[in-house]
């Protein structure tokens, strides 16, 4: 297959002119890391074989989208047309312009030996070993068939960078001038901290968030930066081939249950999931709330549960002020109002732009102007 054109033409899509990313990115084939991968659809996941439709892989492979690899424990690889998983994707092979994007903001050199922290598909280390060498290049995951197709699949291309499978909030080898992470933490592991030299570079998200951080290591062991004027997000670090359970039970009684409060709401009901400030700056007050969203058009219902045992449902009918419904040692409604109402009077939130410094022990102390934050396990 000439894959060649459509690097090309991707290249051009996602690195500013003049980008050094520019030339890795156009000489990196994308389509042998995503011979099969996941298409969303009616609430569960559809196989796509490339093999099957060889200009349609291509064109696939090399848009500026990402490719969801591997659903629960079911790698695409694994999997059968009749098979059907619903659940979390738990690997993918992220979109091309968020790769450059991270890459960037970790201000990766030709010279930086670069930690890779989540191999997923294998795409971005690729790009990485293009860019610095495969010498310069360590990919860690904690999935080990991720790793083994990854490894596979590098050396197709004459590509050994190391790869290893373990924990990425673990242990770390080092030193690293720079460590890039395509899966999102909170807090920073201290590991990171400790891999890093003096002078070292971390870039990576806060689980949850859109928020990316970026920082360089002190004498002092610390490290400091900020949160970049940029938005991402990623999945979020996991230790065994899928994440825990959803809090299904509780999402339930959250659909059923009047609840101990119950007001009329001041704000129309909100797709928490799709408002990624507002979300950032709730989870910083109760750190993972899963959402809920339905639109039929009329009914907007909102729903938000805690493992603490909170939940809040917001109802809204046509351009009626919603019914709220709330239950839980927190009041998980009240909470979000209290985001919307600094957004409203403050014109935005104060999230991106805000100064970081992320102690020894990994807990991120952001800073601007009067307003200040924490974020710790």
């Amino acid at each position: 297959m000439d894959w060649i054109p459509h690097a090309d033409a991707l290249a051009d899509r996602v690195s500013r002119p003049g980008s050094p990313w520019r030339l890795v990115v156009a000489a990196t084939p994308r389509h042998g890391f995503v011979p099969r991968w996941w298409k969303a659809g009616g609430g569960t996941w559809a196989l796509q074989k490339g093999s099957s439709d060889p200009e349609a892989w291509l064109a696939t492979a090399y848009s500026d989208r990402t490719l969801v690899t591997q659903v629960g424990p079911l790698h695409a690889d694994h999997a059968t047309q009749e098979d059907k998983p619903v659940g979390k994707p738990t690997s993918s092979s992220t979109l091309p312009s968020l790769v450059v994007q991270m890459y960037e903001h970790a201000a990766i050199e030709p010279t930086s030996t670069v930690l890779d922290v989540g191999t997923g598909s294998g795409y971005g280390t690729a790009v990485l070993c293009e860019r610095v060498g495969v010498d310069r290049v360590t990919s860690i995951d904690v999935d080990a068939y991720l790793v083994k197709a990854a490894t596979e699949r590098l050396d197709e291309i004459g590509l050994r960078p190391r790869m290893l499978v373990g924990d990425a909030t673990g242990p770390l080898p080092g030193p690293v001038d720079r460590i890039v992470a395509m899966v999102s933490v909170r807090p920073v592991p201290p590991s990171w901290l400790e891999a890093l030299p003096v002078g070292g570079r971390l870039a990576t998200t806060i689980t949850n968030t859109s928020m990316i951080l970026t920082a360089t290591k002190t004498k002092d062991g610390s490290a400091v930066g900020r949160i970049e004027r940029d938005w991402a997000m990623f999945m979020a670090t996991r230790a065994g081939r899928d994440y825990p359970p959803r809090h299904h039970a509780l999402v339930d009684k959250a659909r059923t249950e009047d609840g101990e409060d119950i007001h009329i709401g001041r704000f129309p009901a909100l797709d928490v999931v799709e408002a990624w400030e507002v979300r950032s700056m709730l989870e910083l007050s109760a750190p993972d709330i899963e959402h809920h969203f339905d639109d039929d058009g009329y009914t907007r219902t909102a729903i938000m549960v805690h493992p603490d045992g909170s939940w809040a449902r917001a109802v809204q009918e046509g351009r009626s002020f919603p019914t709220v419904h709330q239950g839980g040692p927190r009041r998980l409604g009240n909470l979000l109002d209290e985001v919307r109402d600094y957004w409203l009077q403050h014109g935005q939130l104060p999230l991106h732009g805000a100064l970081a410094r992320v102690a020894p022990d990994g807990s991120i102390h952001l800073r601007r102007g009067r307003w200040t934050a924490t974020i710790s396990a």
